[in-house]
């Protein structure tokens, strides 16, 4: 057990190191100019050549990336004491350890991993990633939890009532909703129920979990904006569940204990209650979790098309202007939470699961 949860997160770490190499080969292969961004074409050269200066971006790319890497492992190797970089970089390394020092002056230090300052405002990227973060969470966890309940009812049903036109309407439908890209999803859904049907529905296009309050009570609550977003976001999972749902019912049914059941004289209701079901949906929660971690990925161009402050609007906006390391942070923590929920879910069934352990 234990040895599998360590296989595990060094698998973990590969994939988060996989995930930030790439990214960054990518800027460096894109063409683009953080410095122009920042300055506008007309800047003239030394100002130019002088924030590239500052922002690193003279040194050669391999040192960059070392530097990068470097910044963000928690264990830090240094040639001077990290209170020159506090001292250079405020809030860059408020709290440290210290662990290892060599008589030559390298340093080896313990610390909370530090995802650079934006190009843009030289805001640290953490507390931009922190600021949004559960603008994301929430988004995600509304539209895991309506395609959870709604695609678990309708498999049920059409289970239940297998053949019927309830039953075909529902797979046509699910099996055109796994096929909808969300940017489409999304522009059609908010010009069908904001734009053509908005005096009817009384939903905006745009607008976030949070808004200020125009009669100066600070910010409210606005629950109404989250209903678009979370219904376009919900519609390939939703899809997804129908029919993995109705489809391992179906299969519970046809098992011979379900026979066995009913021929004790236990009515049906009894039997799809306590024995069909409790086994039907087992397999979904491997498929639920996944594809809450797989939502967070998703929600790029439904978080901007909607306005919805999160990480996809974060990470649009950094793109636009090259901002390399506000990607890179909005990145790297998508991939950490997706990591991090398949790792839960696998140590949770080896818990739960015997064979899994002996596996």
């Amino acid at each position: 057990m234990y040895r599998r949860t360590i296989q595990r997160l060094v698998h973990a770490l590969l994939v988060l190191w996989g995930v930030v190499t790439v990214v960054f080969l990518l800027f460096n292969v894109l063409p683009g100019d953080p410095a122009r961004m920042m300055l506008g074409q007309r800047a003239d050269l030394n100002t130019v050549e002088t924030i590239r200066h500052e922002l690193g971006l003279d040194r050669p790319q391999i040192v960059q990336y070392a530097r990068y890497i470097n910044d963000l492992s928690p264990l830090s190797v240094h040639s001077t004491d990290p209170e020159s970089y506090f001292h250079a970089d405020p809030g860059k390394y408020t709290h440290y350890v210290r662990l290892i020092q060599t008589r030559g002056g390298t340093l080896l230090v313990l610390k909370a991993p530090y995802l650079g300052r934006s190009f843009q405002n030289r805001q640290h990227v953490g507390s931009m990633v922190w600021d949004v973060l559960p603008n994301t969470l929430v988004l995600a966890l509304t539209a895991i939890l309506l395609a959870s309940v709604a695609g678990i009812f309708l498999g049920i049903l059409c289970a239940l009532w297998k053949d019927s036109w309830f039953d075909r309407l529902s797979i046509f439908l699910s099996t055109l909703g796994m096929s909808l890209p969300s940017f489409f999803a999304a522009i059609l859904i908010g010009w069908l129920f904001a734009y053509v049907l908005g005096e009817v529905t009384g939903l905006n296009l745009t607008g976030n979990l949070t808004e200020v309050d125009p009669m100066g009570g600070g910010r409210r609550l606005v629950l109404k904006n989250l209903i678009l977003p979370a219904v376009t976001l919900g519609i390939r999972p939703l899809s997804i569940f129908v029919q993995l749902s109705r489809n391992s019912l179906l299969d519970v049914l046809s098992q011979d204990y379900i026979r066995t059941a009913r021929a004790k004289g236990l009515n049906f209701s009894q039997v799809i209650r306590k024995h069909a079901l409790r086994n039907a949906l087992n397999p979904l929660v491997t498929t639920i979790s996944g594809w809450f971690a797989s939502l967070m990925a998703g929600v790029v161009f439904v978080e901007y098309i909607f306005g919805w402050k999160g990480l996809g609007y974060l990470i649009v906006n950094a793109l636009n202007q090259y901002d390399m390391p506000v990607v890179l942070g909005c990145v790297l923590t998508i991939a950490f939470i997706f990591v991090l929920i398949n790792m839960l879910v696998d140590v949770t069934y080896a818990l739960l699961d015997p064979r899994v352990r002996s596996s």
